[in-house]
Parts: structure tokens; sequence; C-alpha cells
């Protein structure tokens, strides 16, 4: 090599060489890298909280739920409160596409069966373990005795909890019951994972069997939400106390009622019409052997676990399945994350979070705080905490954060209120100690979200998301908050100006992460390797 080629190699070329630092097949093979997942050192005790949180915005639309596609695929299922449901595709991370959706062709139209109101309607849907072979999927929703045919199931309030419905006055907002809580279940047939039909797919809109019907005492503060458990295929259902007052018939801790409790159902063994009769079930669900009171007279045999005001939003941890978490919306004072346990009993109406409660209304008697071993919420917080302006706070539950795009969130549970007045993560401070550790984060929005954000009037560079009413995750395990002002995700934090140390590859503007600037800088790594490669021979 001659000075001069020397002199251009360590100058020039060396350290251009170096901060490409390609693999060694990058130029032949360079579709096959995948930088993203090379940014994340997974460390689940980390010390120190995520100095923010970023977010891209991918729609406009507002939606209640969002599940991942069964197949594994970059396809999700959003639904809105009115009772559609669709299939659509979610870009991929920093490619600068939003949330491909044609609204005008719901994948399952339900409209007509769910009753539509503040806090009614379409809650949640899940799909079946093996739904790619199987093509069963269920809904959970509200329906209205007096509008939707076949909605028709026992009211909760009844002598056996000590709740007498034909005393109007004990029913304050509606006729006795009008209003239901069911899960039905429906078929793909056949057409989810049809190849012919690209990335689209419609179901059968005739429910193929009801699950559970149940008259609701209130409107409500019912919860709603069903998901199947990861590792023992059973369908859990979360409900709520029915009521915005302080649970005045004390259902949440009644052994007999399935109201503010999570009940775990199997739904792969149809029961009997004895098994029906003989165990008072309310419809077409079999119990799972190993449920906590299914040997228990004095507690009816569907409960996992008892206590909660409106369980909203639960999830399992990805990665550790035995993690179960659910928030509970208080009602004056506190709101919760709970780490769920079976069989456990998690305080309402005694308390309120860590507080104790003294309703002064209450037809259905009081449990004493003597009685009861309560478990105690693992985060959480005031309603003193929240915007005073907008009245009480509802907290929104989330998932610990098992995707690449954010290294410094991993292992962290997120969590938001329903009117976005801040963002929290909270994480176990010692692995299976079950003492978790809670901060509030700072949040904004991507300089080049795919889609612009809106921003809080008077504060700089916070995102105005309006009310978040749901958490969601993909395939990939990306966290999605969906919104009254759009669907968002969380980046990577230096596309949002904040520092990750983990982040390896960024800088404050841009995460490298798309597939464009991906086959640029192969391409310029090649021509680097080329220039040099001809100096060389010189």
């Amino acid at each position: 090599m001659t000075r001069i080629t020397e002199i251009i190699f360590i100058f020039i070329l060396l350290p251009l060489l170096q901060l490409s630092s390609p693999s060694p097949s990058i130029c032949t093979n360079s579709r096959q890298l995948k930088l993203s997942f090379d940014n994340v050192t997974k460390d689940t005790n980390a010390s120190q909280p995520p100095k923010g949180l970023c977010l891209e915005k991918l729609g406009n639309s507002t939606y209640v739920y969002m599940v991942p596609h069964p197949d594994g695929s970059n396809r999700v299922f959003v639904c809105n409160q009115k009772g559609k449901i669709w299939l659509a595709m979610v870009p991929e991370v920093g490619s600068s596409q939003t949330l491909m959706i044609d609204e005008s062709d719901p994948y399952v139209d339900l409209s007509d069966q769910v009753q539509f109101a503040t806090e009614m309607g379409l809650m949640s849907m899940a799909f079946h373990p093996n739904f790619t072979s199987n093509g069963r999927f269920f809904v959970a929703f509200n329906c209205d005795k007096f509008q939707q045919p076949g909605c028709e199931g026992r009211c909760s309030c009844n002598t056996d909890v000590g709740c007498d419905p034909s005393k109007s006055e004990s029913l304050q907002e509606t006729y006795p019951c009008q209003f239901h809580l069911v899960i039905a279940e429906f078929t793909a047939n056949g057409t989810a994972a049809s190849s012919k039909l690209s990335w689209k797919g419609h179901a059968n809109s005739v429910e193929v069997r009801r699950i559970f019907t149940m008259g609701l005492p209130f409107e409500a503060y019912h919860a709603g939400q069903i998901l199947f458990g990861p590792a023992d295929g059973y369908l859990y259902f979360m409900i709520g106390d029915a009521s915005h007052v302080n649970d005045p018939y004390n259902f949440a801790q009644n052994k007999k009622s399935l109201l503010g409790k999570i009940l775990r159902l199997d739904v792969d063994t149809i029961p009997s019409a004895e098994e029906v009769s003989k165990l008072y079930l309310w419809g077409n669900y079999s119990i799972p052997k190993d449920n906590p009171y299914i040997n228990d007279v004095e507690y009816r045999p569907e409960i996992w676990a008892l206590g909660f005001s409106n369980p909203w939003r639960c999830s399992f941890d990805s990665e550790r399945s035995s993690r179960f978490i659910c928030i509970d919306i208080g009602k004056d004072q506190y709101e919760e994350i709970n780490l769920i346990k079976k069989g456990g009993n998690y305080g309402w109406r005694v308390y309120e979070g860590p507080y104790l409660t003294h309703p002064s209304y209450a037809p259905g008697g009081y449990t004493q705080p003597t009685s009861i071993t309560p478990i105690f919420p693992i985060a959480g917080y005031n309603h003193d905490n929240g915007d005073a302006s907008k009245g009480p706070a509802s907290v929104i539950g989330g998932y610990f954060y098992r995707a690449d795009a954010d290294p410094c969130l991993y292992g962290w549970y997120i969590y938001t209120d329903l009117y976005n007045y801040a963002i929290w993560a909270t994480i176990e401070t010692t692995e299976n100690s079950e003492n978790f550790t809670s901060f509030k984060v700072p949040f904004g929005c991507a300089r080049d979200s795919p889609m612009e954000c809106r921003f809080k009037p008077g504060v700089h560079n916070v995102p105005d998301l309006g009310y978040v009413v749901s958490l969601s995750e993909d395939n990939n395990k990306d966290l999605y908050l969906l919104a009254s002002s759009g669907v968002y995700r969380v980046a990577a934090p230096s596309r949002c100006g904040y520092h990750c140390s983990k982040e390896k590859y960024s800088n404050s503007t841009r995460v490298f992460s798309s597939g464009t600037l991906l086959k640029a800088a192969d391409l310029a790594t090649c021509f680097i390797v080329f220039i040099f490669m001809v100096v060389f021979s010189l």
C-alpha cells in the first residue's frame, strides 16, 4: 500500500467503515438485516426510569379495543363501541406509514345486536387459542332486552345475593335488569386465514353460541373485558360492581354474586343440561376443575378473584405468563394496579386502594375489614393527582412492555388515565419480590410521526390525545394507545429527542429502523467498500 493510499484509508475510509460497521454478509444479503432487534439490551431490573415515552400517530379514528391476529402477522382487529370490528394492518415501525384499514368494509358488524351508550356497547373481543384452525372468536357486549332479540337472562340482582329486583327504588336508573352483559361466540367461517383475501377477511355476524348472559342492576361500571389465559387456555371475564356509587348491595364481596369479580370459564366443554341446572350456570360454559372455589358451596364456582370496582383492562405478561395484571377503576379516592392471584380478594368495597371505605347507603350490608385478607395494589394514584377540572380520574391499564422500539421501556408495566394527564411506568424492584416502584414518564410525539399530533394548549410539546380508552399490543408486542383523537404507537425515544443509552442506532431526530434507511445505509456501505478496494489496488 502506498503512503497516499494509507492516508486515504486511515483518515477517510476507516472512520466511515467504523461508522458503518456492516455485518459480513451485508452487501450480499442486506434485506435480512434486522437492525431493530439488535437495538435492544433487555434489562428487566433497570434502576432508572425511562427519560420519556415517544409516540407516533397512525390513525384518526376512535377504537375501544385492539387485538393482534392470532396468525402472528402484522394484522390486528380493532373494534368500536357501537359494535363494528375491522381487520387492519399495522405498518412497520419507522416506515412512516399509517394504519391500513377500510372502515367501509367491517370484518363483522354487530351494531344491531349491541346497545350503545356512554358506558355500554361492544367492550372487547378474544380469539380462541386455536383460532387459525377452528375460526372461533368471542365478543363481549351489552344488549337491551327491549331492543335486541335474544337479550334475556337472569338478573344479577336477585334473592340469592340479597337484592330484590321488584323494588324499583333499589335499581335507580332503569327498568330492573333491562340491560345485559353478554359473551357470544362467532365464527370466521374459514375466511380469516384465506390466502385469497390478501389481508382482508369477513366473519359471520350470526352468533354460533351464547356463552353468557346476565342482567345488570345499573348501567355503568360493569367492565366487560374477555381474554384467554396464555398458559391454561381458559377464558377470563372481568365484571365490575355495576354501580356508579359505592356498590350499595356489596356485590363485590358477595360470594354468590358474579359482580365485582374476575371469572374463569371453560368454553371448550359444553355443559349438560343437568350441569347447568345443578350449578345454576349463566350460560353455555363449564367450570375449570382447578378454579379456586369449585368445591366451596359458599362461593360461585366461576370466581377466580373478587373484590373489584371496575376492572376495565387486564393483561398477562407475554414473557412471564404467571403475571396477570388488572387495573381497577376507583370511585372517589384511588385508582389501582393489581397483581392478580388465584382466589385473591382485592378489597372493594371494604377498601378502595389502601383506604377503608365508609358507604352511607348500604342496603346490601357491610363486610367487616377483619373478615377478609385483602391484597393491596402494587401501584396506583389518588384522585387529587389528576385534573380536578375534569372530575374523578379513571386508570387505563396496559402491558409489561416487551417490544424492541424503546429498549429503555423493556420490562416496565405501562399505564395511563382516561383523561391522559400522565403516563406511568412501574417495575418490580427485585425479581419475584412483588414490590413495585412507579414513575410518571414524560411523553411526546415523534418529529417524523406519520400523522401530525395535536398538542395541548398552553403546554409545551405535550400531545393532546383526548380520552385514552385502552392500551393494546400487536404481535411484535409494540404498545398502542387507543384514544378519542386516534391511534398512537410507542416509538423509539430518539424520535422525540429522549435519551436512551440502550438505543444504539439513533440520533436526535430519527431511529434507523425503517426499511428505506436500512437500504440506503447498505448501499452507502457497499459503495465505501468498493471505493476502498479500488484505491487499495492502485
